[in-house]
């Protein structure tokens, strides 16, 4: 069965995006960002939000990467051979390959999901990761913590979300930024 995991990073405060809806702070160096291409790598298929996928759709785009290091265009390879489902009412059509819409979050889809999956499958966007917390679905979290308090913004986690989890690895970078990897606890 393939594992359903919430990866996010995070100013230390707990946030996903600032006040301004920025995130230029959370950019990753390129040991970060080599770090998240070889956890990405065995994923299989990404379930994002709308505004998320907005967000990654760039890395569709060759033009976008082309002038940059090996890392960055090592991380639009991976982010290109993945399946994407995006949950969204109001998006009409996908504008990356390898993309289907679903109106809805079905908790039960997602569980039959991971049951048939080869390949693990990753959850973004926060809001989409609380409904998917909430159905029990996630089994593990990658939480990528940046030396930086924002003071408000965009939260990673719902205010109404309580569980146990174990810490299973940790890892200090060199620009400051710490990555826990955690399991949920039955």
């Amino acid at each position: 069965m393939a594992k359903l995991i919430y990866s996010a990073t995070t100013s230390l405060d707990g946030y996903v995006a600032d006040e301004a809806v920025s995130f230029d702070w959370a950019e990753p160096d390129e040991a970060v960002h080599t770090f998240i291409n070889n956890l990405l790598r065995p994923v299989g298929t990404y379930l994002f939000e709308r505004r998320m996928y907005e967000v990654m759709v760039v890395w569709e785009n060759p033009g976008t990467v082309v002038d940059q290091p090996p890392f960055v265009r090592d991380f639009a390879e991976i982010w290109q051979a993945a399946d994407k489902i995006v949950y969204s009412k109001t998006l009409e059509t996908a504008s990356s390959a390898r993309t289907r819409i679903e109106r809805d979050f079905d908790p039960e889809g997602v569980r039959q999901m991971k049951a048939r999956a080869g390949r693990d499958i990753i959850v973004g966007g926060p809001e989409l990761a609380a409904q998917a917390i909430k159905a029990g679905l996630v089994d593990e979290w990658h939480l990528f913590i940046t030396p930086v308090v924002v003071g408000g913004g965009k939260k990673y986690l719902a205010d109404d979300v309580r569980l146990s989890l174990e810490l299973l690895d940790e890892r200090r970078f060199s620009n400051g930024v710490v990555h826990l990897h955690y399991r949920t606890r039955p």
